[in-house]
């Protein structure tokens, strides 16, 4: 169907409840909502979306960006707060802007950040799960920003993806890869002290960064040294898929930056 107007709508989420973006049979979904509010608003099924990639169960989103295809063209003065008035508390719209009908969100070029967040030496309080993995072992911190700083540059993350297809490009470039303290979201219920992996780069291949993570809590815990790392990212590594993958909700689509001026956070 050739729909008339196409805008961009940025979104936040916590993704604790869902199973992630793409619509699926039997679980809730972030885009299933999103549709199910729209029809709601619209009271109609004459529209289409399409988000800017695939999210993992439980992964939340500072920003997530999805493309909006109707035929009638949008208020702007009303239609975000129509839309959040009648979306759930854990998703909130907060910016839509017209784009050209050519542009396609999935394909257009774009730099992605994602933050890991995490803490280490006790459990934490229940009210953290959904923000910050906590792990009660104690942690060589050190080793882990050191390793970190490995997956920076172009590598080969052929043991860094699961399920691949056949298409899939595994050489890669990782734009900044660290492990700060965390300033950047606080609680009362939050533990004293927490830490985030903070990955720049402009796509990442399926559980990448989880299984980035999954490799440097190894590394803390040291059950691997700072040369596995080194090897798992030449070129002419095993290809043997890691399997040590990070719980999936410390995990955060913190911005996207869409190049060519679309949008930019």
């Amino acid at each position: 169907m050739q729909y008339k107007s196409s805008y961009i709508i940025t979104i936040q989420f916590l993704g604790f409840r869902f199973h992630g973006w793409q619509k699926q049979t039997n679980v809730k979904t972030i885009h299933e909502m999103i549709d199910k509010t729209l029809f709601f608003v619209f009271d109609h099924h004459s529209f289409k979306t399409l988000g800017v990639g695939r999210t993992d169960a439980k992964v939340s989103a500072n920003m997530y960006i999805f493309q909006l295809f109707v035929n009638e063209p949008i208020d702007k003065s009303v239609f975000l707060d129509k839309l959040n008035s009648n979306l759930p508390n854990d998703i909130k719209a907060n910016f839509l802007k017209k784009v050209s009908k050519s542009f396609n969100i999935i394909q257009a070029p774009k730099m992605k950040e994602y933050l890991y967040f995490f803490s280490f030496g006790k459990k934490n309080h229940p009210f953290a799960a959904p923000f910050i993995v906590g792990l009660e072992e104690d942690l060589n911190i050190e080793h882990m920003k050191k390793g970190a700083k490995l997956f920076e540059g172009e590598h080969y993350f052929h043991k860094y993806c699961t399920k691949p297809s056949e298409k899939t490009i595994f050489k890669r470039t990782i734009a900044n890869c660290e492990i700060i303290e965390n300033n950047i979201y606080t609680a009362n219920f939050f533990p004293e002290r927490s830490y985030v992996l903070r990955v720049k780069g402009k796509g990442f291949l399926r559980y990448q960064i989880r299984l980035m993570m999954g490799v440097l809590f190894q590394l803390g815990k040291e059950q691997l040294t700072i040369d596995f790392i080194k090897e798992s990212l030449k070129e002419d590594n095993d290809r043997k898929p890691l399997k040590s993958i990070a719980p999936s909700s410390g995990l955060q689509l913190y911005s996207i930056i869409l190049k060519n001026s679309e949008h930019t956070n």
